[in-house]
């Protein structure tokens, strides 16, 4: 159980109360889930119906597990998902207590009553920063404060960074969830600051890097600040000057960008959208340069060359990126490729000459040189050795990050003072020798594990890696040799268009036959490894062994690309049953491991580090990669441990983005904190208002007519409806039609979306059921709120409109072009399709989802209401005709005989039979309808290919 300190209880004591209601705003990493589940603890009563919105269903899960630590586990905290009933969620809700729900459960309860929303207790929502007028979340406050205004509501967030954008973005908010009180606690806060103080504990352990990730690393930086420079000079009437290298940085900025030009993207040409997305793949190169190996990195770099010079046809791209044609471009893929190797022109001057080594003698010659006073390191041996599939002219690099030997270091250091304080350490003393590691991401956290793995203490630093790397690089030419495989075989199947092909040299001839007498030599099962000094436990968190490679046959060789042979690749690969060696992987140590022998890689998550450090509860951590949150975690476990000495190892690259990273991020939430204490400071708080019947007067009065009675007709006050699918609930539109006083009627709907009047449809997918169903069906074109009210820029249209007449005067050319439209184009065709095939098909294009909600209103002047029993029948009829008879043996109610010739007309499908059953008494009858009385029933296009059927047969001349 987690320990609340002094801040934690003072913010208790301002927000337990069930008579207020108020908005939660923290600093992350300070403990907001150990309040949510203390305040869910006080609240827990069967008297009481506590609803927690807004948790993902692994916060959900985590909450709940923390809860029942907590001591709430009859029943404690119950999660209702997609897969729980309607009767089951009643059951639950008149139980009471504490449930969890999803936003679209929740909204459909309320609307049809599932839930006693007068008897709920309170809420919980999490996540506040997502509040919006049209979120879900604002939904549900308006049919809670309907029905109920004595209940709580409490909103939390910690991610005051999203609260700062907008117009007075903290009064939107309160002004949504119909809040007056909000709580603002930055880590400059004087209780926080008085609790925790100033972590003094933490070694900060910077590492240059080396000459070659320098080099690259600039390169990028350059390479965004050209490309930052260009979106600001081709789109010179916008606002971008927040648009800087710090910021692109950080992920959100992708949205940024994309937002500030969302509302002229029908206008910018492919050029600025390919340097939008050039600023989120340079992003990612920063990131990979400084957490991955120098071989994936060389990797990813190959494969956007790739992606940039060919298209998905295989043809020559027009568009590439921008960046790629720079000379800092040029410097990237210089300095990465010289990361992982060089190639000389002379292959026989890289070519060591040949030894022999005696592995079965390698312990005599070590006891032979302890007795000379000889000191020899096992790794520079080993490195002299140069591996048989290595081509000829590649002299390996392998260069490894500096932090990998910089954790190395650390181990040893930890390690050394394990030893140290291992005579003064009791069993009572609180903690445990568990190391734990700390990475920015999965992939990192696996490439940590599998370099401790395999890593070779008596080599020197930079070098301790060599076996996994060259385990890389193998695979690396693995994957070059199948892409040189891939690529031959295209070239073969187009042999016939391109004349003249001269084959590379060093043909598959080539190094056959010569094979080290030393390889044969080795033996393929030699004894394992010896355990190191660390064990290395399994599981999620913890380190686990590198998977085996694929093993090549010492006979054959491995070829650079280009000295690729099919023949030499596909004998390369071993026999399936040669791969099943369990031997080597069976543990005969296998149980438990003691703390001191343990070292847990994690990558950085959410709340639950919380709970991963109050469980193991570790003396030393290593930070591998600066985390502001995970920081700020530590800080709280120490405070919570009182007695507990935790030493934190932080490390940083020097003079790199990941150092700018962390303190301007830094900065940015410190800066989001301010501005929101200045908002609260003069924010002018919204009067909260009951919502009366009367709201719909203005809309009364316009439906009144002087040419209906002179305006003496009775209008009805009733507010509008609108039945709505329960499918739709997941969109925005339903919260803004309730925001606008309609009646919204949850129902769950065969044919169409929403049903605005008896007449009215919106279109699904079965354009053909609603023309058959409905005397005005509607097709309902929606765009986002802020973005271009337009389907494709005038530019795109001509990228697919050229290549048809282009065709007609050159066939060579059409097998060149590309023959995939551009989605917006197969939209456009699509509609214009729709439009012929159903004539009574009308189209209402909206900006926004406000506009559909104005749009609705006006379409249902002067008409009447819909019924949602009806709405429902309306397609759902047919199978209760097809239910009724079954349960009445079928005898008396139809023709069997009959129903199965009429299912055999074209047009006549298992969706519309019954339609057509009801409409008319038998197949004679519906023979001898009209051209026009046929499509009236069946659809335009299924009517007139059933008459031509009937009246013409198959037969077409």
């Amino acid at each position: 159980m987690s320990t609340l300190l002094s801040f934690h209880k003072s913010i208790l004591e301002k927000t337990h109360d069930p008579a207020t209601s108020e908005l939660l705003l923290i600093a992350r990493g300070l403990g907001l889930r150990r309040v949510t589940c203390k305040l869910l603890q006080i609240y827990d009563s069967p008297q009481n119906l506590v609803i927690l919105v807004n948790a993902s269903q692994d916060e959900a899960s985590a909450i709940g597990e923390e809860l029942g630590v907590m001591g709430c586990r009859k029943p404690g905290l119950r999660i209702v998902g997609f897969e729980t009933g309607r009767k089951e969620r009643q059951e639950l809700y008149k139980k009471g207590g504490l449930i969890a729900v999803t936003s679209q459960i929740l909204t459909v309860d309320m609307l049809t009553s599932d839930i006693p929303t007068h008897l709920i207790t309170g809420i919980l929502i999490l996540h506040a920063e997502r509040v919006s007028p049209s979120s879900s979340e604002a939904f549900i406050v308006r049919l809670y404060r309907e029905k109920n205004k004595s209940g709580f509501l409490k909103a939390f967030s910690d991610q005051p960074e999203h609260i700062t954008s907008g117009m007075s973005p903290l009064r939107t908010i309160m002004k949504e969830l119909q809040l007056r009180t909000v709580h603002i606690y930055p880590r400059f806060h004087q209780d926080i600051s008085e609790c925790l103080g100033r972590d003094r504990s933490v070694l900060q352990l910077t590492v240059d890097m080396t000459e070659n990730m320098s080099e690259i690393h600039n390169a990028i930086v350059q390479c965004m600040s050209t490309t930052l420079s260009e979106l600001k000079r081709s789109n010179t009437s916008l606002e971008l000057d927040d648009l800087n290298v710090e910021n692109a940085y950080f992920k959100s900025f992708d949205a940024i960008v994309r937002r500030q030009l969302d509302s002229v993207w029908h206008k910018v040409g492919p050029r600025t959208k390919q340097l939008v997305n050039d600023l989120a793949t340079l992003r990612r190169l920063l990131n990979m340069l400084l957490s991955e190996d120098a071989l994936s990195f060389q990797q990813y770099l190959e494969s956007l060359i790739d992606s940039n010079t060919y298209n998905e046809a295989g043809n020559a791209r027009q568009n590439q990126s921008p960046w790629l044609l720079t000379d800092a471009a040029n410097v990237i893929f210089q300095y990465a490729k010289r990361r992982c190797f060089t190639m000389s022109r002379d292959p026989q001057q890289s070519v060591p000459p040949p030894q022999v080594y005696d592995v079965e003698d390698e312990d005599a010659w070590e006891a032979l040189y302890e007795l000379e006073g000889v000191r020899i390191r096992k790794g520079a041996a080993q490195q002299d050795k140069r591996p048989s599939w290595l081509p000829q002219g590649m002299e390996p690099v392998l260069e490894e990050l500096p932090k990998w030997s910089l954790v190395s270091a650390a181990l040893e250091e930890i390690e050394e003072e394990m030893m140290r304080r291992e005579a003064t350490l009791s069993s009572r003393d609180p903690g445990t020798n568990t190391i734990l590691i700390m990475t920015s991401s999965l992939r990192t956290a696996e490439l940590l594990r599998e370099f401790l793995a395999s890593i070779q203490s008596d080599s020197s630093p930079g070098a301790q890696g060599r076996k996994m790397m060259q385990r890389r690089l193998r695979r690396y030419l693995e994957g070059q040799a199948m892409r040189n495989m891939d690529k031959k075989g295209k070239q073969s199947s187009h042999s016939h268009v391109a004349a003249g092909t001269v084959e590379p040299p060093g043909g598959k001839d080539r190094g056959e036959g010569e094979v080290s007498a030393a390889l044969r030599k080795k033996d393929r099962d030699k004894q394992a490894k010896a355990a190191s000094r660390r064990r290395l436990r399994g599981g999620a968190p913890a380190v686990q062994p590198p998977r085996k490679p694929i093993e090549i046959q010492d006979d054959e060789r491995l070829l650079l690309p280009e000295q690729f042979d099919v023949d030499a690749m596909l004998g390369a690969f071993p026999e399936p049953t040669a791969m099943l060696d369990f031997g080597a992987e069976f543990d005969p140590d296998y149980g438990l491991v003691a703390s001191e022998q343990t070292a847990i890689v994690r990558a950085y998550s959410d709340d639950g580090d919380d709970h991963i450090l109050s469980e193991l509860q570790p003396r030393y951590i290593i930070m591998a990669e600066p985390n502001l949150d995970f920081v700020r975690r530590v800080e709280v476990y120490k405070k919570s441990s009182p007695g507990l000495g935790v030493r934190v190892y932080l490390m940083i690259y020097n003079l790199s983005c990941e150092e700018a990273k962390y303190l301007f991020g830094v900065g940015r939430e410190k800066d989001a904190f301010e501005r929101l204490i200045k908002e609260r400071g003069s924010m002018l708080l919204p009067i909260m208002e009951e919502r009366r019947l009367s709201e719909n007067a203005d809309s009364v009065i316009k439906t009144i007519s002087t040419r209906i009675a002179g305006g003496r007709k009775e209008v009805s006050a009733e507010p509008y409806q609108v039945v709505v699918d329960m499918r739709e609930f997941r969109s925005s539109l339903p919260s803004l039609l309730h925001a606008t006083g309609t009646v919204v009627i949850p129902a769950t709907l065969t044919v169409g979306d929403y049903i605005l009047s008896p007449d009215i449809g919106r279109l699904y997918t079965q354009c053909e059921m609603m023309s058959a169903h409905y005397k005005h069906p509607i097709l309902l074109i929606e765009w986002e709120e802020h973005r271009s009210f337009s389907l494709e820029a005038v530019a795109e249209v001509k990228s697919y409109a050229k290549p048809k007449y282009a065709a007609k005067n050159k066939v060579s050319t059409a097998a060149t072009t590309e023959t995939t439209l551009p989605p917006s184009s197969t939209i456009q065709s699509k509609i214009v399709l729709l439009t012929l095939t159903f004539p009574r098909l009308r189209i209402i294009w909206s900006s926004s989802p406000f506009a559909t909600a104005d749009i609705f209103n006006d379409l249902k002047r002067n008409l009447p209401e819909p019924d949602a029993s009806r709405a429902v029948a309306v397609g759902a009829e047919e199978d209760a005709a097809a239910a009724a008879a079954d349960a009445s043996g079928g005898a008396g109610v139809h023709n069997v005989a009959a129903e199965e010739l009429l299912r055999s007309l074209p047009g006549v499908s298992a969706r519309n039979v019954r339609h057509v059953m009801n409409r008319v008494g038998s197949v004679r009858e519906f023979c001898e309808l009209g051209r026009g009385q046929m499509q009236d029933m069946l659809g335009v296009e299924p009517g007139k290919m059933c008459w031509d059927f009937i009246h013409r047969g198959d037969r077409k001349e």
